[in-house]
């Protein structure tokens, strides 16, 4: 018997579950899926939780719910990968052994590598809303706080979905204002970055906006520390920014059983193939999602296209046949900017988020670039396309996981 091991049954590796399981029809073969955790949770859905939008029934379901029958779910820690012996070992000490293995291991915050962050002030006048438990202790401070000066604040890059923090100021702007208490609250966007977005067109059009909503921006802001009895947060070069409240982006790392097997970077990123997904240093070892280390950005819709992807080579990889390099670094992502409206942008390694119709080209029903309320129904749109669809690793058909160029104004 030969095993496919998937580590992490979070978006991507429940989605690679059951694309294997639909195209590994084979006897010889046995799909494992490891993961400590009960819950699945919607990720995009912590943005809408601190506004009250969504609750956490929406965003929660359970694991089981969602992998196939036939695959095997292990539900333990994982102790470390041991790839020259092909193994994974759990905390148990149990080995499990694999001839294919995906990693899909997903990134976390790690707010204890700014000194002060996760200090007395944590989840009290410092939140964040990247993890389930960041995202329900900032709704019960936003139920409650009177006003006064609010800084969205982003440590440093790579972040999972990096619009997010836009998306966030753009919500709470339009969130005081439905609490009529806008003129109370000064909100100010601080980024490492040069501008709003790390693409010139997307940042025009972002930068535009904030200024439209009043939002004030700090950029070139590479924070050193947070100063939680002064209330401010400092950078290298001893500029000062304080706050009554902060809702930062800390550091994002990938997990740190990557950190124990010795298989990432300074980050416990995977260093992997940018174009078929594969290791670079193990020929059996894929990986898939927030987990790698490629220049792409960490999204769910990323994770999608890959899967469609990465199961074409992991049966060419079965098959002994080379590998496709076909992954282009597809992402496509709506951004809320409040008032019941959003904006779409559709971009890849190559090609920067530019204005146009989406899915079909001169139709749409979707702009590009554009605030449009039909992007905003296409944004709340997703989440049952989430559950219903992508993780069960059913192909959005019109959607394609190369990005197509037609519908786009490229100069």
């Amino acid at each position: 018997m030969n095993n496919l091991v998937i580590l992490g049954a979070g978006t991507a590796g429940t989605m690679m579950a059951n694309h294997m399981n639909h195209h590994l029809k084979n006897p010889e073969w046995q799909i494992i899926i490891i993961d400590e955790r009960e819950e699945h949770h919607y990720q995009p859905g912590y943005l809408f939780l601190p506004f009250d939008t969504y609750t956490p029934e929406d965003i929660v379901k359970t694991i089981e719910e969602f992998i196939p029958k036939e695959v095997k779910l292990i539900r333990q820690q994982i102790s470390r990968i041991i790839p020259s012996q092909n193994e994974v070992q759990l905390a148990t000490g149990h080995l499990i052994p694999y001839d294919i293995l995906i990693i899909a291991t997903g990134t976390k915050i790690a707010p204890e590598e700014i000194p002060g962050m996760g200090g007395s002030e944590w989840h009290k006048s410092i939140f964040d809303f990247y993890s389930f438990e960041g995202a329900l202790a900032l709704r019960n401070k936003l139920r409650e706080w009177e006003g006064g000066r609010m800084l969205v604040h982003i440590t440093e890059m790579p972040i999972k979905c990096p619009v997010a923090p836009l998306e966030f100021a753009f919500l709470a702007d339009d969130y005081f204002k439905r609490k009529k208490m806008r003129d109370k609250v000064q909100i100010t966007f601080v980024t490492p970055l040069d501008g709003a977005f790390t693409k010139p067109k997307a940042t025009a059009a972002f930068e535009h906006l904030l200024e439209e909503k009043n939002i004030a921006i700090e950029s070139d802001f590479a924070i050193e520390q947070v100063d939680n009895d002064r209330h401010c947060i400092i950078d290298y070069g001893g500029r000062e920014i304080p706050f009554d409240l902060l809702v930062t982006v800390p550091t994002n790392k990938g997990d740190s059983l990557i950190e124990r097997s010795g298989m990432g970077d300074d980050l416990n990123y995977v260093p992997t193939h940018k174009a078929t997904l594969q290791s670079k240093n193990h020929e059996n070892v894929f990986v898939i999602g927030d987990a790698t280390d490629l220049p792409s950005s960490k999204a769910g819709s990323v994770a999608h296209f890959e899967a469609e992807i990465l199961t074409e080579n992991i049966m060419r990889y079965v098959h002994g046949e080379p590998l496709k390099e076909d992954f282009d670094g597809h992402a496509n992502c709506f951004i809320e900017t409040g008032e019941g409206k959003a904006l779409l942008i559709d971009f890849n390694y190559t090609h920067e988020p530019v204005e146009g119709s989406f899915p079909f080209p001169g139709v749409g029903p979707l702009r590009l670039l554009k605030e449009t309320r039909m992007n905003h129904m296409g944004k709340l749109a997703f989440r049952w396309i989430y559950w219903n669809v992508l993780l069960k690793g059913t192909h959005i058909p019109f959607v394609s996981a190369r990005m197509s160029e037609a519908g786009k104004q490229f100069e």
